[in-house]
């Protein structure tokens, strides 16, 4: 069993930034591979960003390629997600997810855990 919390959400103008927390507990937080994923209201929960276990490869959605840079930090057990050049289009709930297959997936339903979420409000 993993348990994830995310932390950091708030509200923000445009072209403000943001950095996203999740911290992990439980079984080894190396053997996971960590993914953002968000949801608006009325629509699907889309991939925002995939980090493999070493941290050594990174994948993007591609409304936030070029904006957005998750990291993982393995002695810490968190995964961060830092925001830049944000846009009304980004507000939505924020969620990690671990996958216990070790490999990343742009697929929510490859990934086993999931956190609480965090809201994260972008104004115009």
């Amino acid at each position: 069993q993993v348990q994830l919390v995310e932390s950091g959400g708030g509200l923000v103008q445009a072209g403000g930034s943001l950095r996203l927390s999740c911290a992990a507990s439980g079984r080894t937080f190396s053997n996971y591979a960590m993914g953002w994923f968000r949801q608006a209201p009325g629509k699907e929960r889309e991939f925002v960003a995939g980090i493999s276990r070493s941290g050594g490869s990174t994948y993007y959605g591609d409304s936030v390629k070029g904006r957005f840079t998750i990291s993982r930090d393995n002695a810490k057990n968190t995964v961060y997600l830092q925001m830049n050049s944000l846009k009304p289009e980004d507000t939505a709930v924020y969620y990690c997810g671990a996958a216990g297959t070790g490999y990343t997936s742009s697929y929510q339903y490859s990934y086993d855990y999931w956190g609480q979420g965090t809201q994260v409000t972008v104004s115009s």
